[in-house]
């Protein structure tokens, strides 16, 4: 998959599935390329990836079929115009709230490389020439911009978000969410789920992406694809080596007769 198939499959409302890759080791790309990804999502908002590393897991899962989708560390045109110098097929903005934050990155993201007074005056709708016309358009539809929704004042102000033109998709933050409505991590709050309903049912008629970077059970993920998401970002790849390395190992010392019968380490063994 390229990052055009992976644009023009969210807007036409396909389900496409990704997860969170933290580390840079070169081994995940065999780790993760037949589990049935569309897509990896790569954080720099919370991880602490440098800009060389970055472009390296960009262009090396772009080069598998793993369009790379990067979070930057805030909504900054000029993070965003970065990120996808370096390989992305898309950036994701983290916590935006705003029209105007959304309009400046949709200048970074689909009029590269077109700055400054030129820039503003084509986001204000002037004529462009036909010849850059053409230019952009051609390279704008190769990469995604995709904001997170992650506050109240970001679900008020939801409808002109979505208004804007070029805007491929919305992607809610379940963590900040929560807690800008003050149940952090409550996931099973109606307040929340009312929020993430609104956000994916408005998200998909107004013909964008609708999606969501979660970490809970099956049943709570399915649930959000029932309330709307067409984009879901499964857990991390740390996450998973944790989850996964606990379970294993209770079995194993479970299974040796390390636990007495409940479930706690027996004092008896040294």
């Amino acid at each position: 998959m390229t990052s055009a198939t992976l644009r023009q499959r969210l807007l036409a409302g396909e389900t496409l599935f990704g997860t969170l890759i933290v580390s840079p080791s070169p081994r995940w790309l065999d780790a993760v390329r037949d589990c049935g990804l569309d897509f990896v999502f790569i954080d720099t908002e919370h991880i602490a990836l440098d800009r060389a590393e970055l472009s390296w897991m960009c262009q090396t899962y772009a080069a598998i079929g793993l369009p790379p989708l990067v979070r930057i560390p805030s909504p900054d045109p000029y993070a965003a115009a970065m990120v996808l110098d370096g390989g992305a097929a898309g950036v994701i903005a983290p916590y935006v709230e705003t029209v105007e934050q959304v309009q400046a990155l949709r200048g970074a993201v689909k009029f590269r490389p077109i700055k400054g007074w030129k820039l503003r005056q084509m986001l204000d709708g002037a004529e462009v020439e036909p010849e850059l016309k053409s230019y952009m358009s051609d390279r704008a539809r190769n990469h995604l911009l995709i904001v997170n929704i992650e506050s109240v004042p970001a679900i008020e102000a939801l409808d002109e978000i979505l208004a804007v033109p070029d805007l491929d998709g919305v992607l809610i933050g379940p963590h900040d969410l929560s807690c800008s409505l003050g149940v952090p991590e409550q996931w099973e709050n109606p307040k929340f789920l009312n929020a993430c309903e609104t956000i994916l049912r408005k998200a998909r008629a107004a013909k964008v992406g609708a999606g969501v970077h979660f970490w809970g059970s099956a049943e709570q993920q399915v649930r959000l694809l029932n309330l709307g998401a067409n984009l879901l970002i499964h857990s991390a790849d740390i996450t998973l080596f944790q989850k996964h390395l606990r379970s294993e190992l209770e079995a194993i010392k479970k299974a040796a007769g390390l636990y007495d019968e409940t479930g706690e380490a027996r004092s008896d063994i040294i």
